[in-house]
């Protein structure tokens, strides 16, 4: 329970999707109900408002979402990790390994002050490859990563090992 409201409740259990064999989390009824969503903000924040931090940094799409309201929350800036290829201005990239292949992040290469302290921001721990490439490209554009907070944290996945030594928070533990 989250100020109240029992934020579990919110998220949708779907078998097979997108493949036999996976249960996907839906957070799209969270997201639909007022005091669900405050409160996940809320949840996501803990801990952190007194930590210094400079800047919010999610990665697309969903990430996003949680991200600029924790930003708002906060009082920070905003920085968005976006897929290769849709940021206009100067950035920096990385690589990361994949399932089955690899993908590549971007970011501004001026998004974050030298030495300022980032919040990582996302709706879904998982295996933690996409998460600790975003924490690695905002360290080399100069960002202190204060933490990352996550929603939901799938934790049969083992995502946390890949993000040692960083302050992990989740709010919903599976």
């Amino acid at each position: 329970m989250t100020k109240g409201v029992d934020l579990a409740g919110y998220i949708r259990s779907i078998p097979d999707w997108p493949k036999k064999g996976i249960l996907f989390r839906d957070i799209t009824p969270l997201l639909a109900d007022p005091k669900a969503f405050a409160a996940a903000v809320e949840a996501l924040c803990a801990g952190f408002a007194d930590a210094g931090i400079r800047y919010v940094a999610a990665v697309e799409a969903r990430g996003f979402i949680f991200g600029a309201a924790v930003a708002a929350k906060l009082d920070v800036g905003f920085v968005p990790i976006r897929k290769k290829g849709k940021l206009p201005f100067k950035t920096e990239s990385i690589s990361y390994d994949l399932e089955y292949g690899t993908d590549t992040l971007q970011v501004h290469s001026d998004a974050v002050s030298k030495g300022a302290k980032v919040l990582m921001v996302d709706d879904l721990l998982a295996t933690g490859g996409t998460m600790a490439a975003a924490c690695k490209l905002i360290e080399k554009i100069g960002g202190k990563i204060a933490g990352i907070t996550f929603l939901v944290e799938l934790s049969e996945l083992a995502g946390r090992e890949k993000l040692r030594p960083y302050r992990i928070n989740t709010v919903i533990t599976y």
